[in-house]
């Protein structure tokens, strides 16, 4: 790898600081691991040994306990922001809406379920980004809606409701997914009776 200094010259990276970005690449990998499967109580010497690096590199990288945190919660967010952007342009109904947004939390569904199970022990930055993202779902989400209102496909309820409701009820799914797949995934197990019940409720006879 190479970078430029000032005067146009090409210096080549020590391999300390590849080594540094390794270290903190495995951190990373290892804390989001620990946290989906353990929670976020998970200690930070849990974390090192998994990634297998010393104790303190991980406080080298991230000096607090809250840094990791909120950095792994920033993380998870932007990658599922990059996912459900603009799937109101992809998708022309709201059942294919439904079904992106499954086969999206799908990937994570460990993680995503912790995350909203254990909500109250993040920092409140990390609790503010997990916001944005559900604004941003909410925004494609109620465009949707709107238009399939607009057209009497759906009845004309409010969007902010229907679209709690349809969290709520993904959410439910994954926090008691013990009584409905204990030995594997929850979400793809029951998509297909999750939207077409939650569409039936919605439209119009």
């Amino acid at each position: 790898m190479l970078t430029i200094n000032k005067r146009g010259k090409i210096m080549q990276n020590s391999k300390r600081q590849l080594q540094k970005g390794l270290t903190r690449k495995k951190i990373i990998e290892a804390a989001f691991k620990i946290y989906a499967e353990n929670g976020f109580t998970s200690s930070t010497s849990t974390i090192a040994k998994e990634a297998g690096v010393a104790h303190g590199s991980v406080f080298l990288h991230f000096p607090t306990l809250n840094d990791l945190l909120t950095y792994i919660v920033k993380d998870f967010a932007n990658t599922l922001s990059a996912k459900l952007h603009n799937l109101s342009q992809i998708n022309d109904n709201i059942e294919d809406f439904l079904d992106a947004h499954i086969d999206i939390l799908s990937e994570y569904e460990d993680f995503y379920t912790r995350l909203i199970a254990e909500m109250a022990l993040l920092p409140k930055e990390a609790k503010a980004t997990f916001t944005t993202v559900q604004t941003g779902l909410f925004f494609n989400f109620n465009k949707i809606m709107n238009r399939e209102i607009e057209d009497g496909i759906l009845k004309r309820l409010p969007p902010h409701i229907l679209f709690n409701t349809w969290l709520g009820l993904i959410h439910y799914y994954l926090q008691n997914k013990e009584l409905f797949t204990p030995d594997g995934p929850v979400l793809q197990r029951y998509k297909k009776q999750l939207i077409f019940t939650y569409c039936e409720l919605m439209r119009k006879q």
